[in-house]
């Protein structure tokens, strides 16, 4: 499928997703309803919410239960495989851990989410925070903003 597509209900599944191997890797037995949801997770081209990742596992196999992706969701996270972002949205939301630093931008209007990487806005915030005595650990960016697009092919896929 590809990146923001499901596979459809009845086609067979016979590449192992990213998040598949790393999960195997971490010793995670892969259930059907696991490897699944670890698909619908790795054909993501957002960041889902709970709704959306039960939406899209339950349209391929309905037996798969909102429950049954919560605790998934949350196993997946506790083995360092996703991470759970909380924008304004009022939802909680997963993306892959890919291991790189990224920050994000959420437009306000229909919650979409784009990722970047400034080395400029890196930069700046090292030098703030050396110039006022730290050592930055770690830090998350949140740009909070009005899509300005006259067309944006986002807002109408808001649910």
């Amino acid at each position: 499928a590809a990146r923001g597509t499901v596979p459809r209900p009845g086609r067979p599944m016979t590449t192992t997703s990213r998040i598949e191997k790393r999960c195997i890797d971490r010793g995670l037995r892969m259930t059907e309803q696991r490897r699944i949801i670890a698909r619908v997770l790795s054909d993501s081209a957002d960041h889902p919410d709970v709704e959306t990742v039960y939406q899209r596992a339950s349209a391929i196999d309905k037996r798969i239960g909102l429950a049954t992706v919560y605790r998934v969701l949350t196993q997946f996270e506790q083995a360092g495989l996703l991470v759970r972002h909380h924008f304004e949205t009022g939802k909680a939301v997963f993306e892959l851990n890919r291991g790189g630093h990224h920050d994000h931008l959420v437009c306000v209007q229909c919650g979409h989410v784009e990722e970047f990487f400034d080395a400029e806005i890196e930069k700046r915030q090292e030098k703030i925070a050396r110039d006022r005595g730290y050592r930055i650990h770690d830090h998350s960016l949140h740009i909070y903003a009005d899509c300005t697009r006259e067309k944006c092919p986002f807002r109408d896929k808001q649910s």
